[in-house]
């Protein structure tokens, strides 16, 4: 009689194998792994918003990404030979480093202006946040290889390759768990406090001896680091500032960046700042019987923007009395041109995504209280407000935003300004500042796009054209454009029956002010065929969808921005935030 042939047993279903994974995980060593990730995704960000005040978002931004994914990928295949020669004090490293970033960073940040930009943020992070990233990858894999002992069960092929994919979807959700939480509290803790409080969770989670060679570190930080929210740094910070004639009146970390007031004694006037931009500013010494209604703005283009009430309409020299008008203003700054629309009796609502821009323009900058504040993204409000049906419609419009050295590209979209549109009254005009070089793509694109929605346009700069020595053709392409960074005014009208024109100013237009007399009328015009050649590769106008790929474009004209801030204040009062 034959013999049954034996029966293989069934393999494991998936659910089984989780289950036999999850029973042999040590679970002591596996969130020691996970934690260091987090904490690994979390200082990225961080680095970031450090680096901001010094170098400017977008070009902070530049190569951090794929310098990221290098050294986390170098420290996914150096991890044994690490542990070779390191063995356990590889782990013990990673707090001692963590608490030595900052004081580093204030040492290169001292050398921005040799360094330049963009090398100067790559420099910076890779001395800095690389060495952190590739040390906490290259423990936390063994660690968790270590903890799921993925081997013994499933073989060496499993070992390396499931804790490599893991790793990167964990610093990944790592990475928008940090980000929530930091947009959450920034302003509650500073940038250089979440330096500090990601250290300390580095030494929990991998306590060592070692850190008592952070302790010169922790010593500098509280009592000469002048990036740290302590009395004696801040002191330190307005001894340096004051040598070379400011003075810090209030700095206060925001959603949008690094928020400071800082006055100039001897030119005599205030300036509020966001990371490595100047958001404005307004003379102090106005000298004896001249009080104007309004402040004299330090940049002619603020009030430019108020020739938006000059506008002619259709059929008639003036407009409906200013008390009968209303506008919106979409960016708030220190609040020059929207006070303007105040004071000349204009029902006024702004839109500001910051709080502390808000706050800081009524308290330092003279801004009325008598508007309607919307502390929002300016997305979400045009969003909700075209969608009631019978949404409020404004005569005038102030688009005004730029911040941290580059323009917010998403309000530039075709979709956003149709919203715009759908909010001026039929009769009305708007006005559009774009701050950035106009001979690249970006500003060539966005002026493209304002025409497509709105039919009649005119261009102004804030100042002529001139040949700056300093911003010269590239002479490895003798084909590329000068560079030519200035302010750009776009004023616009429903309309197509008729030219747009401004009437003549009357004294009163002028609010008292000689900044005005000087610079309300538009007088550098740009002929807006300029803009019309669309080159291999570009698109015709900016919709939302396009937004990724415009954001690799920004970078040269923030570059040029830190090239002109860098003349404007003196690289000591940037890099002493």
């Amino acid at each position: 009689m034959a013999r049954p042939i034996p029966q293989r047993p069934p393999p494991p279903s998936t659910l089984e194998t989780v289950r036999n994974i999850l029973t042999s995980i040590k679970y002591d060593a596996f969130a020691r792994g996970v934690g260091l990730l987090f904490l690994a995704a979390a200082y990225s960000s961080i680095c970031h918003l450090t680096l901001s005040p010094v170098y400017g978002g977008t070009a902070a931004d530049f190569a951090h990404r794929p310098g990221m994914l290098a050294a986390g990928i170098a420290g996914y295949f150096l991890k044994d030979r690490i542990q070779r020669c390191l063995g356990r004090r590889a782990a013990h490293f990673i707090p001692v480093l963590a608490f030595w970033i900052p004081t580093i960073q204030y040492f290169l940040f001292k050398f921005s202006s040799s360094l330049g930009n963009p090398a100067g943020p790559v420099v910076t992070d890779v001395l800095t946040y690389y060495p952190l990233l590739l040390l906490s990858v290259a423990v936390s894999v063994k660690i968790i290889q270590y903890a799921t002992d993925l081997r013994a069960r499933y073989g060496e092929l499993a070992e390396e390759h499931v804790p490599f994919v893991g790793s990167y979807v964990l610093f990944l959700i790592g990475e928008k768990v940090a980000n929530f939480f930091i947009s959450k509290t920034i302003g509650f803790i500073t940038r250089s406090g979440f330096q500090l409080l990601l250290a300390a969770l580095y030494s929990i989670t991998v306590p060592s001896k070692l850190l008592l060679l952070a302790l010169p570190s922790l010593l500098f930080s509280f009592t000469a680091n002048v990036h740290m929210p302590f009395g004696r740094p801040t002191a330190v910070l307005n001894s340096t500032l004051q040598e070379h004639g400011y003075t810090l009146i209030e700095r206060r970390e925001s959603v949008t960046g690094y928020i400071s007031i800082l006055e100039n004694a001897k030119d005599g006037y205030v300036a509020l700042r966001c990371d490595h931009s100047l958001l404005g500013g307004e003379w102090k010494n106005t000298g004896r019987n001249y009080n104007p209604a309004v402040k004299d703005p330090i940049y002619a283009v603020f009030a430019m923007l108020e020739a938006v009430r000059l506008v002619k309409p259709e059929g008639g020299e003036h407009r409906r009395p200013d008390e009968d008008s209303n506008a919106l203003v979409i960016g708030l700054g220190i609040g020059t041109t929207p006070g303007a629309l105040i004071a000349h009796g204009i029902d006024t609502t702004v839109v500001e995504i910051d709080p502390v821009v808000h706050q800081f323009a009524q308290e330092y900058f003279h801004f009325p209280k008598n508007h309607t504040a919307v502390i929002q993204d300016a997305v979400k409000f045009v969003k909700k407000a075209t969608s009631k049906p019978a949404h409020p419609k404004y005569d005038y419009i102030v688009h005004d935003v730029f911040t941290g050295g580059a323009e917010p590209i998403e309000l530039f979209t075709v979709e956003f300004l149709e919203g715009l549109k759908s909010l001026l009254k039929d009769d009305g005009a708007i006005a559009i500042n774009y701050a950035g070089d106009i001979s690249l793509y970006p500003a060539k694109l966005v002026t493209r796009t304002v025409r497509s929605v709105f039919p009649t346009c005119r261009i102004f700069r804030e100042d002529p054209e001139t040949d700056n020595p300093k911003h010269k053709r590239d002479t490895e392409d003798p084909d590329s454009p000068v560079p030519d960074f200035t302010n750009m005014v776009i004023f616009c009208k429903k309309t197509t029956s008729s030219p747009l024109e401004f009437r003549a100013p009357t004294p009163e237009d002028y609010l008292g002010s000689k900044s005005r007399e000087l610079y309300l009328m538009p007088q550098h015009e740009i002929d807006a065929s300029v803009f019309d050649k669309v080159s291999k590769g570009e698109k015709r106008i900016l919709h939302a969808k396009h937004m990724p790929d415009i954001h690799t474009f920004l970078t040269r004209g923030a570059v040029e921005h830190w090239e002109i801030m860098r003349t404007v204040l003196p690289a000591e009062v940037w890099e002493s935030w």
